[in-house]
């Protein structure tokens, strides 16, 4: 029942205005943190739904103590959801007596509308949201296991595998139990949306991580080749530095920093699932991490993607409109913020490369922050012409600000995001950003590897630990 209860809470807290969807998830008792979001998000999408049906077989009416929030999560779990299933409490026998009209008033919402799927009630109307339609991206693991390994898993699990995608239309049109392998990023599996993996044991044995395509593009623009020193400015929760360390093979040094306790712990323990073993965690503020330290000495890459107002993030837009939009005052403080991360993160001295991402829309979190940085370092550093077939460039607001990428549900079916990636300037100082030769990163066909079984990706029952 605590489950129910929690997202309830959650509901109301978002309606409110009280915080958003994750964070209220976050800060909440409930331990089980990925069941109740994803509790919470399907209610969510569903609440006109689930609206109409409570009032028409006026349950509220019927059942003074019932609290709307609590009846809609209730309602979706026994009409849209997996059933109690033992689960439930005091108002699972008060659902039981409601269970026939809620049922009869669902079918009859679907013969009003015209629809047979549960599904199809999301569309009628109005269009859906790109948000809801972005698909679900999984990361394979390559720590533990390799793409060819765990596509095989999914077709002895009954899935079709249906190749490597050309298109973002190949990746819009799957359904069902399809999948695909992303044309980008050779480890990345794409689902069909609101494909649900958090039980499958390979997720849970941390051979898969639940990550967003552009979630992944950080890591793999600042490519660190195995053996390099890295920092991480701002880790947690820490899918982007379990990708770095992918991409080091657990060979190097990742130094990862993070101001929040409770989110390196969460951290601490998805990295040991993932089979990190070369990152140094530190709950220690970046800005005053010192560039002389000569633990740091080595350090060519930094990562940073620091607190931004999360306006891409796709929890908020399906909240409903606002909640994207940063007040004027937190925008401006976020931005200085980020400014200051930047600036300092460019004083490294052995830095070759970082990679600057948000996951907002707004320009001031993203070229506004860049341009600033490099006004300030002049001549130092320039931004490297990255994806040039990437559709969707950075605003215009500066020369070179097309180098930069954003991501949208819209133009490239992923969350919203921005990430620019600096390079240092070896030629003199007073060659031009235009002269100066850049050494461009593309995307390359997923590579040929050789067939190879792991014994966990083989045969993944064995639980992971704690």
């Amino acid at each position: 029942m605590a489950l129910y209860a929690a997202a309830a809470a959650v509901l109301a807290g978002v309606e409110s205005r009280q915080g958003s969807l994750k964070g209220l998830v976050y800060a909440s008792s409930f331990q089980n943190v990925k069941q109740l979001y994803a509790l919470v998000c399907e209610t969510q999408r569903y609440a006109a739904v689930l609206d109409a049906v409570i009032a028409s077989a006026g349950l509220l009416r019927a059942e003074k103590k019932l609290r709307p929030h609590l009846a809609k999560v209730l309602v979706y779990e026994l009409l849209l959801g997996r059933g109690f299933k033992g689960r439930g409490g005091r108002w699972k026998p008060l659902l039981d007596r409601h269970q026939a009209r809620l049922k009869a008033e669902l079918a009859r919402l679907k013969v009003r509308r015209g629809v047979s799927r549960n599904e199809d009630l999301l569309e009628v109307g109005s269009k859906p949201d790109p948000a809801s339609q972005v698909p679900r991206f999984v990361r394979v693991n390559t720590l533990k296991t390799c793409s060819e390994d765990a596509i095989d898993y999914f077709k002895r699990q009954g899935f079709s595998y249906q190749g490597q995608a050309s298109s973002l239309e190949d990746i819009r049109a799957l359904k069902g139990k399809c999948f695909l392998l992303d044309p980008l990023l050779p480890e990345l599996l794409v689902f069909p949306a609101q494909t649900d993996l958090h039980e499958h044991p390979l997720y849970q044995a941390g051979h898969l991580l639940l990550q967003d395509k552009a979630s992944c593009l950080p890591a793999m623009l600042l490519a660190p080749p195995p053996g390099s020193h890295v920092i991480d400015a701002c880790a947690a929760p820490g899918n982007k530095t379990s990708h770095l360390a992918a991409l080091l093979k657990n060979q190097g040094k990742i130094f990862a920093f993070d101001l929040d306790a409770k989110r390196l712990a969460s951290m601490a323990t998805l990295l040991a699932r993932a089979g990190v073993s070369c990152c140094e965690l530190a709950e220690r503020d970046f800005l005053a991490v010192s560039p002389s330290d000569q633990r740091y000495r080595q350090v060519q890459y930094i990562l940073l993607d620091p607190s931004c107002s999360g306006s891409g993030m796709l929890t908020r837009r399906l909240e409903g409109p606002g909640a994207c939009a940063p007040s004027r005052e937190r925008l401006r403080a976020l931005a200085g913020f980020q400014q200051r991360a930047l600036s300092h993160a460019l004083t490294f001295p052995a830095l070759r490369r970082l990679v600057y991402s948000t996951c907002s829309l707004c320009q001031e979190e993203n070229e506004d922050v860049v341009r600033a940085a490099l006004q300030q370092s002049p001549g130092a550093f320039r931004l490297a012409p990255v994806l040039p077939s990437w559709p969707h460039r950075g605003l215009g607001t500066f020369p070179g600000a097309e180098h930069c990428l954003r991501a949208s549900p819209e133009t490239t079916l992923t969350g919203g995001f921005f990430i620019a990636v600096l390079e240092r300037v070896e030629a003199p100082s007073s060659v031009s950003q235009a002269e100066a030769p850049v050494p461009e990163l593309t995307s390359s066909p997923a590579p040929k590897r050789k067939r190879r079984r792991r014994k966990a990706a083989a045969a993944p029952s064995t639980q992971p630990g704690p």
